[in-house]
């Protein structure tokens, strides 16, 4: 990586090093490609992005970068850029890396290093709205002193933003399903039940996108080695401090060995030993400027502390919005076992209509069954009195309604119906 940063592409003013800084300028349009003959300038269906480039003063410009140009700037693996597709669909994650942290929530899709932000370009609301609140908190608070790096303010921003968004979300699907369900267990019928199916399949979603954005924060939560990672500010400066140690030891070894050359002859084991001296003092200091982290544990610390308090601030939030889809979750299974249970309660009343009317026609077959023999062609001298038929009609439908009152009499026995 040092050696791709040290060396001048020609015909390449957008990734170019100006002043020999040895940082990528990603300042440019374009993919990089377009300056070198031969090659074939590829367009968006081939690698090229749009991306919104947010440096540490607030200033943003829109790019056309290509996913080499930003493994290379950022050290990245290929792997961490798929996150970031938007033809892909990836649950919610943060992942730190050595120079950069890959933020995936929700719509807001970015890198963050040092001392910049690059943020993929879309017309959706969270990216208009991290653009331009990002800008306005770095603009306003330029000239004054903040507890928080670079990088973690721009984190910050980004987990506000998509829990606002999945809260949002929350109570329009609360002030959505609430009536419906009202409406439904009040009056059950098709259109309602189609509806709350509808709703109940958005809930489901809703509450998977909101419990990986919890499980991720408390996943860096348990995480000291995750956090620590994450510190970019403090990894830079460790690093410039490191290369300006080696410099300046560069610069004096060369000093000393100049001076012993041009002073009186001496020992040479005096000149070696004395050379050896300043090559121990020099290493020690690029030792402790290489692992000041390691050896002061307090900073470590503060510095996780400090992430980890911000993290438990937006796990507070998201933790409260995913309590509200639990409780609107429960409130529509207690709105299932109440229309099952009214359900439970109709079929039961079918069956007791039922009993009644299978009793009822069993007393019928009965009344039928004596008129039918009264109706054959048989002699018999009942038939010689006029009336007779109409008593044993009489006899046998007062037979009847005894018998169908003795059902119901043993209904109410075995506690079938109450009567």
């Amino acid at each position: 990586m040092e050696e791709s940063r040290g060396r001048r592409l020609p015909d390449l003013p957008e990734l170019a090093f100006p002043n020999n800084t040895g940082k990528l300028n990603l300042d440019g349009c374009g993919n990089g490609v377009s300056g070198l003959p031969g090659l074939k300038k590829r367009g968006h269906g081939h690698g090229s992005r749009s991306w919104i480039k947010i440096d540490q003063n607030g200033h943003s410009k829109i790019l056309e970068l290509d996913k080499a140009t930003i493994i290379r700037h950022c050290s990245l693996p290929a792997r961490d850029l798929r996150l970031l597709d938007p033809l892909f669909i990836y649950p919610s994650t943060i992942l730190g890396r050595e120079k950069a942290i890959v933020v995936s929530l929700e719509k807001i899709r970015c890198i963050i290093t040092a001392d910049e932000v690059i943020l993929m370009n879309s017309l959706d609301g969270c990216v208009v709205q991290y653009e331009s609140e990002f800008c306005k908190r770095l603009q306003t608070n330029k000239d004054q002193a903040e507890d928080l790096p670079f990088e973690f303010r721009a984190l910050e921003l980004a987990l506000e933003l998509a829990c606002m968004s999945l809260d949002a979300q929350v109570q329009e699907l609360e002030m959505e399903i609430y009536p419906v369900l009202d409406e439904l267990a009040s009056s059950i019928n098709t259109l309602n039940l189609e509806c709350v199916r509808r709703l109940k399949g958005h809930l489901l979603t809703l509450t998977q996108r909101v419990q990986k954005v919890h499980d991720e924060i408390e996943h860096l939560m348990d995480d000291d080695g995750d956090m620590a990672e994450m510190y970019l500010t403090e990894k830079k400066e460790s690093a410039e401090a490191c290369a300006l140690g080696d410099l300046y030891f560069q610069n004096n070894i060369s000093g000393e060995i100049r001076v012993v050359s041009k002073s009186a002859p001496v020992s040479p084991v005096r000149s070696m030993s004395g050379v050896l001296q300043l090559q121990r003092t020099f290493s020690n200091v690029v030792t402790s400027s290489k692992h000041g982290s390691l050896t002061s544990p307090s900073t470590n610390e503060e510095n996780v502390h400090q992430l980890e308090m911000l993290l438990e601030a937006y796990f507070v939030a998201i933790d409260n919005t995913l309590s509200k889809l639990f409780s609107l979750k429960e409130y529509i299974d207690d709105t299932e076992d109440l229309i099952n249970i009214k359900l439970g309660n109709v079929q039961n009343h079918l069956i007791q209509f039922e009993l009644l009317l299978t009793a009822a026609t069993f007393v019928a077959a009965l009344f039928a069954a004596v008129a039918g023999i009264f109706g054959m062609n048989f002699t018999a001298s009942i038939f010689d009195y006029h009336s007779a038929f109409n008593w044993v009609l009489i006899i046998t439908g007062i037979a009847c309604g005894l018998l169908y009152f003795l059902f119901l009499l043993y209904f109410k026995h075995k506690k079938v119906f109450p009567l």
